[in-house]
């Protein structure tokens, strides 16, 4: 055992002690790997393991665990994060197709393929590789694989001591991007530092240092946007059909579209994806006094899709969060994306002899443009009009039971896409908020290697956000670039419905549905075959890839 390890105070020891009982293993390595005894922790228990750089979740929450805000509700750090899309980012078996799919098309650049995917995905294991002077590699014999001697470090996901660990130096630089967070590699155990927002005694701090090997130090850098933005703003290499590297692409921006909307100056993304608890919070059992404001580690987003298979399929993913974890992270994400992302309105609606017309307007509440991330994903307005009868006489926007739209020409065909609109005439036009990729000729694409430029981009923007000044990394791209209702905090639709004499009155309803994972984009992993593909697949036949209802509204002629 490492030198370090042996000199825990008797009061850490004992509160550790008391604490064990709610974990299967203990492996403080001193090592650069963790203990072969920690590669068989699975189903709900976290993983207890310690490297030369990194602790798991289940290390730290040994200590930060019973956390109770002023209300008395439960705020534990691990209860709140076990059950996120940052503690499975390795689990992710959409993620694990999509990085087979890439090395299937540009097999000559498989490993940094896999290297640059397991910055973010599986930052411990890949960081360890890296300062050994090694590269990430994830599949096959990789990371996920159980015999890996990286396996712990590789499923234990986005961790703790990941963030806690990142620097301030070069945070909101362009180099700082795509997963170019910096982590002192230098510092031994027992002296490495985890930042935190709140100042500590040295008492305190003697405490955790001797029982976790990690000296804890104030800095309000964790709190920044910027530290987000290390793993959210991605950009990937634009490879051509002769296997050259010609550009770059920027595959998600989320922290420059905020940087460039009115959020920047009010909000940063932990103000919405980790919310304030109740009051002041005790951090540990070890002591100490309360401290507020203590922003809940929830990790809200929008994936209700993902966080349903993982649940289904726990125990084939190995997930160390129970039902109920997953279900009340599921509920916190309804919650976050059908109260603050966007509202839909119908305005106003007038008609003159035979011709409807229904002016909708949708708003942005989000601090960056929804839907954004990773292009996968879409939004898309669901109109009905109905005659007193309950006929429908008007349709657009209908999902089908295989998650694909009615009427969208990219779900028919992967060669074309639905394009912006300002007016809605015929029911098979449809207003779909999304990014659509081409490659370097000119195709439409959904594999990321191939990416080159967006030939639209018309997701809603956040408020204060200026088209006219925005870089084009993150512009309005499309036939909403002409758009002059499509502005800085939503967007103004009006359809047009040619009827003949109807009973009266008449119902419309307008709905604006989400998906994290679009038709196109999960049917175009069909064209490749391997293991990873095969259990997507099979989880997604499972999982009905069914929209979430982010808002709706109603306008009959009776009110």
């Amino acid at each position: 055992m490492n030198k370090t390890w042996l000199a825990i105070p008797l009061v850490s020891l004992t509160l550790l002690a008391a604490c064990m009982a709610n974990f299967t293993e203990f492996s403080p390595a001193g090592d650069d790997t963790p203990s072969a005894e920690s590669k068989t922790t699975t189903g709900p228990t976290l993983p207890v393991a310690q490297s030369r750089y990194f602790s798991t979740s289940g290390q730290c929450a040994i200590c930060h665990v019973n956390m109770v805000d002023e209300a008395g509700n439960d705020v534990s750090n691990a209860t709140y994060w076990r059950s996120t899309m940052m503690a499975n980012a390795s689990r992710d078996p959409y993620w694990q197709a999509t990085v087979r799919r890439e090395i299937l098309n540009t097999p000559a650049y498989r490993a940094a393929i896999e290297d640059k995917c397991a910055t973010c995905h599986t930052p411990m294991a890949r960081f360890t590789k890296t300062v050994a002077g090694q590269e990430g590699k994830i599949l096959d014999e990789g990371f996920l694989d159980p015999q890996n001697e990286f396996y712990v470090l590789a499923q234990d996901g986005v961790s703790c001591t990941v963030c806690h660990q990142i620097l301030q130096e070069g945070l909101g630089q362009a180099h700082s991007f795509s997963g170019s967070f910096v982590i002192d590699a230098e510092k031994p155990p027992g002296e490495r530092d985890l930042f935190g927002p709140y100042p500590i005694g040295k008492a305190q701090a003697d405490v955790m240092k001797g029982g976790s090997g990690f000296a804890p130090k104030q800095s309000l850098h964790i709190r920044q946007a910027e530290l987000c933005a290390t793993c959210h703003t991605l950009y990937t290499p634009t490879i051509d059909e002769s296997g050259q590297i010609v550009g770059e692409f920027p595959e998600q921006t989320p922290y420059l579209e905020w940087r460039h909307s009115d959020y920047a100056e009010t909000t940063s993304c932990q103000g919405c994806h980790m919310p304030h608890a109740q009051g002041g919070v005790q951090l540990s059992i070890t002591g100490g006094k309360p401290r507020s404001p203590f922003s809940k580690h929830t990790f809200v987003g929008g994936n209700v899709y993902m966080g349903e298979i993982l649940k289904t399929f726990g125990k084939d993913l190995q997930v160390t969060a129970s039902n109920e974890h997953f279900d009340a992270t599921i509920e916190r994400t309804l919650d976050q994306l059908q109260q603050r992302t966007a509202t839909v309105k119908i305005m106003q609606f007038l008609q003159e002899g035979t011709s409807l017309t229904v002016h909708v307007a949708i708003k942005n509440l989000a601090g960056h443009k929804f839907p954004t991330g990773y292009p996968a994903r879409r939004a898309w307005l669901h109109l009905v009009a109905q005659d007193a009868q309950g006929q429908i006489i008007f349709e657009s926007g209908q999902v089908n039971p295989d998650g694909s739209v009615n009427g969208n020409n990219n779900d028919a065909n992967p060669a074309r896409y639905e394009p912006h609109y300002h007016t809605i005439e015929t029911p098979e036009q449809v207003q779909i908020y999304e990014t659509i990729m081409v490659n370097p000729n000119n195709e439409l694409t959904t594999t990321l290697m191939r990416g080159t430029a967006y030939v639209k981009d018309n997701r809603l923007l956040p408020l204060g956000f200026d088209p006219n000044t925005a870089a084009p990394d993150f512009a309005v791209q499309g036939q909403a670039a002409a758009d002059r209702d499509f502005l800085g905090g939503g967007d103004n639709i009006q359809y047009v419905i040619q009827v003949q004499p109807i009973q009266r009155p008449l119902t419309i309803t307008v709905k604006l549905l989400y998906q994290s994972i679009s038709y196109r984009w999960a049917e175009n992993l069909r064209q490749h075959e391997g293991p990873e593909i095969a259990d997507f697949y099979a989880y997604y036949q499972a999982v009905p890839n069914q929209p979430i209802i982010i808002a709706s509204d109603t306008y009959s002629e009776e009110d």
